[in-house]
């Protein structure tokens, strides 16, 4: 197959592929909503600056995956939308084991169902002070 450099300035469309490739690919300053990537690799892809509110992903392989600076704008932030801005992040059925959460504001988090075995809160295990506060 054959590499094209397609250039699309100031258009709007709508694009439909398959069986493409779409590798080294720049988008900037652009509209990408109401998109669907499915059965993609998208390896090495890197979003920045951009306002991902109502954003999913499932079914998602993530090893290696690098998640940062990601929080919900405030007002007079650049992506601010009063509409979104207190909905919640969620996480519905996701394996995070051996996963690091640094710097993170965990305020008002909830764990619902899930399994805390060898979760450390700066170094101390949850289940050690699920067990003292059950005295």
């Amino acid at each position: 197959m054959e590499r094209e450099r397609l250039e699309i300035m100031n258009a709007w469309k709508v694009i439909e592929a398959k069986h493409a490739c779409f590798d080294y690919s720049k988008i900037e300053a652009s509209g990408a909503e109401h998109m669907q990537w499915e059965d993609v690799s998208l390896a090495g892809t890197k979003i920045t600056n951009a306002n991902m509110s109502h954003f999913e992903v499932d079914g998602a392989q993530m090893g290696g995956a690098y998640i940062h600076n990601i929080g919900i704008p405030k007002e007079g932030d650049l992506h601010y939308n009063p509409d979104t801005a207190n909905l919640p992040v969620r996480f519905e059925h996701c394996e995070f084991e051996g996963a690091q959460f640094t710097k993170c504001v965990l305020s008002n988090v909830e764990l619902i169902d899930c399994d805390v075995t060898g979760m450390k809160i700066n170094g101390i295990l949850v289940e050690d002070l699920l067990k003292l506060i059950s005295k």
